[in-house]
């Protein structure tokens, strides 16, 4: 593995730990605890899938002329610079925001998730610098790999600072989970060094274009691979069983311990039952890679997708923390396989001379996550005021993937 591989790959090891620690973790166990003191559970979770719907709603809105404007200008490592510092700051400055202050919380986990999931875009869109396109797949899966491990350890440390702020010289858990938030805003810059040293920005002619006109030509390029696909009903079929199911996943993960705090589980259970997700999904995403060479990727995506639908079923009945253990075994199961699958599916599916362009809105569309699922808790939770009434909604997104996927064929697209 040569230094220019290792140092893109371990971007993910650094950028990684936002979403674990952060937005998986400690954001929504603090979020309603302590920055949310005065509000019911219900409007915590109103409040909670909102700053995600925005935030994610504005990213897909974004991206694409950021990523044109980026090609155009040969400024990919600028851009993840910008993202990548404004991000881990905002990470950090809620280090500073003081007990029932879910306003100023809200903002800075808005603009920090904004800016995890912009400085990915250019660091992914920077492995064309550092490997040839034959070792794509392994390159990717290595930096994969070190999200994982990078993510999980940091995580595990955050973990004890908040069950055992003692032996780190804090005074309660609270401290611990304070403290976590600047560990990550530290380890996401520290990490990001070796990318700013070593990895050389693309090979393009820097455009003259005015950033409006690149604005403009990035719609232009979008609307066309959009009626493109459109008028390729079996590639749009799965364009569209995917919008909806990995909503429902990207919610699932995002809101998880908001839910297990609403109906009353204890916040160490929660992050414990987290970090089983990350170790399980590990091994778990390796062997239905393995099990999709056996029956097919589609019937495996639909068998992990089944998973979900008894989790999300399962979720609203649970009354013990043990069924939150449970529900976290069968996530970890079914997430990694969901994620590669449906990549490697669509890639199967699309003409291999478009690759590129096609790659791009799926994407955007990945991008989308978490706007729709969000947005369904956030209503129903105002509308039901229960947590576990609100949890169902999720059962559309789900249901409709499905239903979508099985009449997607799978068969090669021609070239």
């Amino acid at each position: 593995m040569n230094k220019k591989v290792l140092s893109w790959a371990l971007y993910d090891w650094a950028n990684s730990v936002f979403y674990t620690t952060v937005m998986a973790g400690f954001f929504p166990v603090f979020f309603k605890k302590y920055w949310n003191t005065e509000a019911t559970v219900s409007q915590s979770t109103e409040r909670l899938g909102i700053i995600l719907a925005i935030s994610g709603f504005s990213l897909a809105l974004l991206s694409p002329f950021m990523g044109v404007l980026s090609d155009y200008r040969k400024a990919k490592k600028k851009f993840l610079g910008v993202f990548l510092v404004l991000g881990a700051v905002a990470t950090g400055g809620l280090f500073f925001v003081p007990q029932g202050d879910w306003f100023s919380a809200a903002l800075l986990y808005g603009f920090s998730f904004f800016c995890a999931a912009a400085s990915v875009v250019f660091n992914d869109s920077l492995i064309v610098s550092v490997t040839t396109p034959d070792q794509y797949d392994q390159v990717s899966s290595f930096g994969f790999s070190l999200g994982y491990l990078g993510g999980g350890l940091l995580f595990l440390v955050n973990v004890l600072m908040f069950q055992k702020p003692e032996f780190f010289g804090l005074s309660s858990g609270a401290d611990g989970v304070r403290w976590s938030f600047l560990t990550v805003s530290i380890w996401w810059l520290v990490f990001s060094i070796p990318n700013f040293l070593y990895v050389p920005e693309p090979d393009a002619a820097p455009s003259t274009e005015t950033a409006l006109q690149l604005f403009f030509k990035s719609a232009r390029e979008l609307k066309k691979t959009f009626l493109e696909l459109f008028n390729q009903k079996n590639l749009f079929l799965f364009i569209l069983a995917y919008w909806f199911y990995i909503d429902g996943v990207s919610t699932v993960m995002s809101m998880a311990v908001d839910f297990g705090i609403s109906i009353g589980f204890e916040a160490k259970d929660l992050i414990l039952s987290l970090l089983l997700v990350q170790f399980v999904g590990f091994p778990a995403a390796y062997f239905t890679g393995y099990l999709a060479g056996k029956v097919g990727s589609k019937k495996v995506i639909i068998g992990c997708l089944l998973v979900y639908v008894f989790v999300v079923v399962g979720a609203s009945v649970m009354t013990k923390p043990e069924h939150f253990y449970m529900m976290a075994v069968l996530i970890g199961l079914a997430q990694g396989g969901v994620q590669a699958l449906s990549r490697s599916l669509f890639a199967y599916l699309i003409p291999s001379d478009k690759a590129g362009e096609y790659f791009g809105f799926f994407n955007l569309l990945g991008k989308f996550a978490s706007v729709l699922g969000p947005l369904l808790m956030a209503v129903t939770a105002r509308v039901f005021g229960h947590p576990q009434k609100t949890i169902l909604s999720l059962l559309l997104l789900f249901v409709f993937g499905i239903y979508f996927l099985t009449r997607v064929q799978v068969k090669r697209a021609a070239a």
